[in-house]
């Protein structure tokens, strides 16, 4: 579908999950012994989509000389993986669309396509985006009984279109598009806050054992004739672990963006450790400034550490200030929680954490997003 007003053609593939979609950022890390700058060099990641297509013959012959003549031409790209249904069926003489636009995924959208499931994508040019509809500048043009809608994106081919012909009139197509524009993730945070950072309050979706690294780096000095000395290049341990996160319906789109928030490398975030190492000996009233805890470790180790009192009515995060020995275990000094906390509610400890790469890949199948994240722990 040309638009020749923009000098750019629509993609002529049918909607089809699931759509690899790929955030890559730029972060220069400047470490020193006892902590880290992150210069974010890229401040919107680079987004490559890659989705594959079953067509018929003549779609197949379409995907061919959409190889051989789009290299160099911008598309006009349906964000399939942001599709959702239309709430009533499309006529072709309609100014309206309806459909739920509450989640922001049209915000700034200038056009959508509408398409049957599986079927090919019909352009319509959006006016105005209200919270039940979208308001259009010119007639839809199709009439749909049970539609999907999707915003668009201009984008070019980032690799050449991969064809496989099952047989002579059945193949599939495969296209990778890197949309020209992306979303900054100005949009509020959904997690609670601690210190100004968010806290991951999602639990991690376990896939496989998860492989977890601790260790402190250091250089060993050895001058052939005494032992080997081992200086610290680091003051702090480096833990580094991989996190699977699943999405479904509105928190796939939330997800999106506070991924674009972290912009790759640069911006930390606590993350709990669900491990309940720290299990209480005693009720907390919410006034006390202190908590009793089973005792773990000594306690020079605990003061400046991070804590999450994962409480019915929310989490509350307080920093250690001070730790002794108590006869009933380990006792650590916190600001007061401001509410009681009753005896067998699950304590875990913070780290602050930072993604370990600045390329992440997110896999939209039909009803949900899921992605693998690299994480680092950094100096807190």
């Amino acid at each position: 579908m040309p638009d020749p007003e923009r000098g750019v053609r629509a993609s002529p593939f049918p909607a089809q999950t699931p759509v690899s979609e790929v955030l890559e950022w730029s972060t220069d890390v400047l470490v020193t012994e006892a902590a880290e700058q992150r210069i974010a060099l890229r401040t919107a990641p680079r987004s490559t989509l890659t989705s594959s297509h079953l067509l018929d013959a003549a779609g197949l012959a379409e995907a061919a000389e959409l190889g051989r003549a789009g290299s160099l031409n911008d598309w006009i790209l349906p964000l399939w993986h942001l599709q959702r249904p239309a709430t009533a069926p499309v006529e072709a003489a309609d100014l309206t669309v309806f459909v739920d636009t509450t989640d922001g995924a049209f915000d700034g959208a200038e056009e959508a396509v509408v398409a049957a499931d599986g079927g090919r994508a019909n352009l319509i040019e959006i006016a105005a985006v209200l919270p039940d509809r979208l308001e259009l500048a010119a007639p839809a043009g199709v009439s749909l009984v049970h539609a999907i809608v999707a915003p668009t994106g201009t984008a070019f081919l980032a690799r050449p279109v991969d064809i496989d012909r099952r047989r002579q009139g059945l193949g599939t197509a495969t296209a990778s598009f890197t949309l020209r524009t992306s979303d900054g993730g100005a949009a509020a945070s959904p997690y609670p806050q601690h210190q100004g950072l968010d806290v991951l309050t999602d639990p991690a979706v376990l896939r496989q054992p998860l492989a977890e690294t601790l260790g402190q780096t250091v250089e060993a000095i050895d001058n052939g004739f005494g032992p080997v000395v081992l200086e610290p290049v680091l003051t702090h341990v480096q833990c580094r672990s991989t996190i699977t996160l699943i999405d479904r319906g509105p928190a796939r789109l939330i997800r999106r963006r506070w991924l674009l928030s972290l912009r790759g490398r640069q911006r930390a975030f606590w993350l709990p450790t669900w491990g309940r190492e720290l299990v209480l000996q005693a009720a907390i009233t919410s006034g006390a400034t202190s908590i009793v805890v089973a005792p773990l470790a000594d306690p020079s180790v605990w003061a400046g550490r991070h804590l999450m009192i994962d409480h019915l009515t929310g989490p509350v995060f307080r920093q250690i200030t001070a730790a002794a020995w108590d006869a009933l275990g380990l006792r650590l000094s916190i600001a007061a929680p401001g509410k009681s906390i009753p005896l067998g509610t699950p304590i875990h400890l913070l780290v602050k954490v930072r993604s370990d790469a600045d390329r992440i890949e997110l896999a939209h199948g039909p009803n949900r997003t899921e992605l693998a994240l690299p994480l680092i722990e950094i100096p807190a």
